[in-house]
């Protein structure tokens, strides 16, 4: 059996494998992580952002490869977690744009998808680090590429970069020196060989005994604002924009070219309650318009108009009406002025949470180390939060890529601060000041980031020596600023050298976050600790409820 020609149905059929055999494996992926901390989590966001692409392409199956390579790209977009998550969404961005125009594949056109999707992941990351799936990702495509110069089956060509994929990441340990001093090869590239696995045994008809992927709820992109505040107008014939119109164009080469701030610049002047998103490929669009005839046209002038739905709103709030005159006892929402300035940030624990909108966070999203949020998740508080200006704090280094993609679609002025951690989060917020411009904010709350040190108190989940420490399973470590700098049996002794490694003769004020799991014995012990050592430190307590870390430390 061999294949020269890959379709759209046997490429949405590899993706499909791909995401069940991920999924199947993510709790292994998850294992690699470097870090013996509970919240390894490569493997849950690279499967929740293939799974998101995998559903898309199941909605978009059929013959055309460009269409479908274009429906995994969207489906990954908006399902991006973490930083594996958006890489992973990069490389099959660039494979997609390469092959929009493509009905079918050949072997070398597939080997040259393959390498555009990894020019398009490098230029992603700042700072690329070899080792890494980037490092996979190259090795792989560049073998495929090679292979394909005379070989036509794909087969063949798959079988080949699947084998260097495999042997790329058994060398990660040699580029990356963390890795070879934990014992473990690239997580994400193992998440990649999972993907390439699924995708070889689609080619040769063969079975992966793997449950299905979860796939995670995808709404419309335009939920937060489709029909915001409709039923708040006080009559019916109030409505100025009487149908509710939404349309996605797909760009054609032969029509007129696209640019999103003069396509979206033309628009408003049909209407109100404008959304545009748009990608390589496709533009989507929501709009409150008198004249629907008239922007499905204007639409038409970039390409082909695909998904098309209106809805006569004013029939819609003549029903709201009624049904809310049925039930006298309900109040009718009241449309909401839109402020100037919104902070989002991302935390883990209610009582972070709540500490975070008692200082000035607009909205919360819940997330952090046990789950990342996806690209689709931050689109959706940016909506929420109703704002013409908007800044982002991650507040983990592994959500800052998917912030900066959610602030690259956003329609909304969008600024992201890329705190690492909760106390530089909590420190950024206390510098924000609404009299200033967005830009300047963001500047300023970004040097606060290098005025705070955090220390984290958690558990590690297995044996493992790392940067020179011995670190046996359940044992409670001390980090700082993202490096291990102590481990014991005992929770009090690990926090209190933990701080003692902290605290120098400038620090000022010590906020302590304990968690769900840290008891109010254990609190005592410490806080007497910092009484009886470090009296002329100012000491705030609050109850983070956070999981995983029993003490979250942030030292000013």
């Amino acid at each position: 059996m061999s294949i020269t020609s890959l379709d759209g149905n046997r490429f949405a059929d590899m993706i499909i494998q791909g995401a069940n055999h991920l999924s199947a494996n993510a709790q292994m992926v998850d294992a690699l992580n470097v870090f013996p901390v509970p919240d390894g989590d490569t493997g849950t966001n690279m499967n929740l952002s293939m799974s998101s692409g995998s559903k898309e392409v199941q909605n978009n199956k059929q013959e055309n490869i460009g269409k479908v390579a274009a429906a995994l790209s969207k489906g990954l977009l908006m399902g991006a977690r973490g930083n594996s998550g958006v890489i992973l969404s990069q490389l099959f961005r660039g494979f997609a744009k390469d092959i929009e125009s493509k009905t079918f594949l050949s072997s070398i056109e597939f080997a040259h998808a393959l390498e555009a999707g990894v020019n398009t992941a490098y230029k992603a990351v700042m700072k690329p680090v070899e080792g890494t799936i980037l490092t996979v990702a190259k090795d792989a495509s560049k073998k495929a590429v090679e292979i394909a110069n005379h070989e036509t089956d794909i087969i063949v060509v798959m079988e080949a970069t699947l084998k260097e994929a495999r042997a790329s990441l058994k060398r990660t340990p040699d580029l990356l020196p963390v890795l070879k001093e934990v014992g473990v090869v690239d997580s994400g590239g193992q998440g990649l060989v999972c993907v390439y696995e699924g995708f070889l045994a689609v080619l040769k008809g063969e079975k992966l005994l793997d449950m299905p992927a979860v796939s995670p709820s995808m709404d419309e992109l335009v939920n937060a604002q489709h029909h915001q505040s409709v039923q708040g107008f006080m009559n019916t014939e109030d409505i100025q924009y009487g149908y509710c119109t939404e349309f996605m164009v797909r760009f054609e080469k032969d029509k007129k070219e696209f640019f999103e701030d003069a396509f979206r610049n033309d628009l408003s002047e049909y209407g109100d309650s404008l959304l545009v998103i748009s990608d390589d490929d496709v533009a989507k669009v929501h709009i409150h318009s008198e004249q629907p005839g008239d922007v499905l046209s204007y639409g038409q002038q970039y390409g082909s108009l695909i998904h098309m739905k209106i809805e006569n709103m004013r029939e819609q709030h003549s029903a709201i009406i009624d049904s809310s005159n049925s039930h006298p006892g309900q109040a009718v929402a009241v449309p909401k002025e839109k402020k100037e300035y919104a902070i989002i940030a991302v935390s883990m624990g209610s009582g972070i949470a709540d500490l975070f909108k008692s200082i000035g966070a607009s909205e919360v999203i819940e997330g952090g180390q046990t789950m990342n949020p996806s690209t689709e998740d931050i689109m959706k508080a940016i909506k929420a939060a109703y704002a013409h200006k908007i800044i982002l704090l991650p507040n983990n280094k592994n959500i800052i890529m998917a912030a900066e993609q959610a602030a690259e679609i956003a329609e909304e002025e969008v600024v992201v601060v890329p705190s690492k951690t909760v106390p530089q989060g909590l420190a950024a917020v206390l510098a924000f000041n609404p009299t200033l411009s967005l830009e300047k904010n963001g500047q300023e709350m970004q040097a606060a980031l290098a005025e705070v040190k955090t220390g984290l108190v958690t558990f590690a989940v297995r044996d493992t020596n790392i940067d020179g420490m011995n670190i046996a399973k359940n044992d409670f470590m001390g980090i700082q600023d993202g490096k291990i700098v102590e481990t014991n049996k005992d929770l009090i002794s690990a926090s209190r050298n933990l701080l003692s490694k902290m605290i120098d003769e400038d620090a000022e004020i010590l906020t302590i976050l304990y968690g769900e799991d840290t008891n109010s014995v254990e609190l005592n012990q410490l806080v007497e600790f910092i009484g009886e050592h470090y009296e002329d430190l100012e000491v705030e307590v609050h109850n983070g409820q956070q999981p995983l870390y029993n003490f979250i430390f942030s030292v000013e």
